[in-house]
């Protein structure tokens, strides 16, 4: 960190009350409201501190049991039920159930709908009918949707859900792939058109909420160009579907040429879609630019960061965050307790950028995006933060915890759930509500001045800007957004390079993933992920010679250096291959 950065953050922290959290990373930061900052007038407390096997989505029902899906599940276990015996606020019960099989990473959807608790895992929709009393059901679990497709990567595969008033559920088929490149995550590689993917991935489809055994070709497409939604919501206000759109990654590592740094960490947008049938938001042929204010061409398809060519077809988002911030849950507030600025509006769950080097990582917080029909009322609003418990945030694995399920509760209060440790939040009002005002969110306001909130200052801001990265260029441009700066990847979808037997094992093997790239599941560290490693055969011999050495030297790491004639060697009898 600059000398600049360290004395323009310490001004900050002071300023705003945030206190910077020491080296035990299971320290309170802030004692208050659970660690929370939040509007005047608003209250949280903890639920329950921690779940065995984490946290995605949650739903609360009608008698206050929270039920969790879990992040990491084994067979039997994909849903966490959480009640609370003596009205103090927290869970003193926590039973497991639900899901036929182990999940190789995580399922999402987590939501109650007349009557049945809905979830989800990769690749299949459950429910169970819950009976009045009864924490864990009795009834038979029934598959209400199976993904029959093959996928032998994890990209975007998780499934979402919502539903309407008409008895429809809506499911996200992401598409596995980052801009439909003929060879993806390929420097130079170019798109694909027309995009193959988007015949069955990359959009959302309508089913019968009701039916069971259903696959995808009992749906219907109802929208399509959506590369990544994680959080989408049925309005029941203005009778519309709402998505989280997340934008492509890796326009530095892919297109240099093209972005600098800066540019490939605040773009593409997260773009805040209102989805209506036949709906084409323009993936992976376009992107919205938020600081241009319209859609632009991808690389892949002959774009160069301004050219418009034929986007304005699409479907232009509400909101467009910036890039990177991963909308990961959205709840359209129905409730009485709030003041009623927040009646209709939506809360949305910004679960944090990885794919920002050289630049700290962004969001992390709660956001609130104020309504009036079915148009935003005002620009977005901080309504929970101090999530992550330091500021920057350099690496993803510096934060202590990253917000991802939102969910009401009977009384109209709101619950907050997170990945790292799934830590549960309840958010109740205890205001005056007819006093509530603009100066109740000033606070909050002041809180986008924080580096992991604000736009990143191009200079100043730059990790790199003073001390360049161990090992050079190469690790810092193709390496860092995902592995990030430490090494020590998300905890998610991109594994740890320390430690990692990957890393610090057969020298051969370690060189043909940079060459050759690697997909599909594996195990790092007694944690499973599948993912794509995209191949990395464009770098020159003494670059792959040099990254290679510094991984293996470096983040807790001591294993011996990869030569040139190493390289040479590997690569010679790769390409015989082909």
């Amino acid at each position: 960190m600059t000398k600049y950065l360290k004395s323009a953050s310490l001004l900050l922290l002071f300023a705003l009350g945030f206190i910077q959290r020491s080296d035990d990373k299971d320290k309170p930061f802030n004692s208050k409201n659970g660690g929370l900052y939040l509007p005047d007038g608003f209250e949280a407390i903890v639920v329950v501190d921690s779940l065995l096997g984490r946290a995605r989505h949650i739903a609360v029902n009608d008698n206050g049991d929270i039920y969790v899906k879990a992040r990491f599940a084994n067979k039997g276990e994909s849903v966490i039920a959480l009640r609370d015996t003596n009205s103090d606020g927290r869970a003193d019960i926590v039973k497991r159930f639900g899901g036929t099989a182990r999940e190789r990473a995580y399922g999402t959807a987590m939501r109650i709908y007349k009557g049945y608790l809905y979830f989800s895992s990769e690749l299949i929709v459950y429910r169970y009918k819950l009976n009045p009393g009864e924490l864990v059901p009795t009834s038979k679990e029934e598959v209400i949707l199976t993904d029959d497709h093959p996928h032998g990567m994890h990209e975007h595969i998780a499934k979402p859900i919502t539903f309407d008033d008409k008895g429809f559920m809506y499911v996200p088929f992401g598409a596995n792939s980052n801009c439909c490149q003929v060879d993806n995550r390929t420097p130079g590689s170019p798109g694909m058109t027309p995009c193959p993917i988007l015949e069955d991935h990359g959009g959302i489809w309508k089913f019968d909420a009701n039916k069971t055994g259903q696959l995808q070709k009992d749906g219907v497409k109802f929208a399509t160009g959506l590369r990544s939604v994680v959080g989408l919501d049925w309005n029941f206000a203005d009778h519309n579907l709402y998505a989280l759109q997340h934008g492509r990654d890796d326009l530095l590592r892919l297109w240099p040429q093209l972005y600098n740094g800066w540019e490939s960490a605040m773009l593409p947008s997260e773009e805040f879609l209102r989805v209506k049938e036949g709906t084409h938001a323009g993936w992976p042929y376009c992107y919205w630019d938020q600081m241009l204010s319209k859609k632009v061409l991808n690389p892949e398809y002959g774009g160069d960061g301004k050219l418009e060519g034929d986007c304005g077809q699409y479907e232009k988002p509400l909101i467009g965050f910036p890039g990177h911030w991963a909308p990961n849950d959205i709840l359209f507030y129905q409730g009485n307790q709030f003041p009623e600025h927040y009646k209709n509006g939506s809360f949305i769950a910004f679960h944090g950028s990885t794919n920002r080097a050289p630049y700290p990582q962004s969001s992390y917080f709660i956001g609130f995006v104020p309504f009036k029909g079915s148009q935003p009322s005002g620009p977005y609003e901080i309504f929970a933060d101090g999530f992550a418990g330091i500021d920057p945030i350099v690496n993803v694995s510096d934060a202590v915890y990253r917000p991802m399920g939102i969910a009401m509760g009977p009384d109209g209060s709101i619950y907050i759930a997170e990945t790292e440790k799934g830590k549960i939040w309840k958010v109740t009002y205890k205001g005056n509500k007819n006093k509530f005002g603009k100066n109740a969110l000033a606070s909050q306001e002041k809180r986008k001045s924080l580096a992991h909130i604000r736009t990143p200052d191009f200079v100043n801001d730059n990790l790199d800007k003073d001390e360049p990265v161990a090992g050079g260029k190469v690790y810092s441009v193709y390496c860092a957004a995902c592995h990030q700066r430490n090494g020590m990847g998300d905890s998610q979808r991109f594994p740890p390079l320390g430690g990692a037997d990957w890393v610090t094992g057969d020298k051969d093997r370690l060189i043909n993933v940079l060459l050759k790239g690697l997909e599909g599941p594996i195990e790092v560290k007694g944690q499973s992920y599948n993912n794509v490693m995209p191949q990395h055969s464009f770098l020159k011999d003494e670059e792959i010679s040099e990254v290679l050495t510094h991984i293996r030297s470096n983040f807790g790491n001591s294993a011996g250096p990869i030569s040139l004639e190493d390289v040479a060697r590997v690569r010679a009898s790769v390409e015989s291959l082909k």
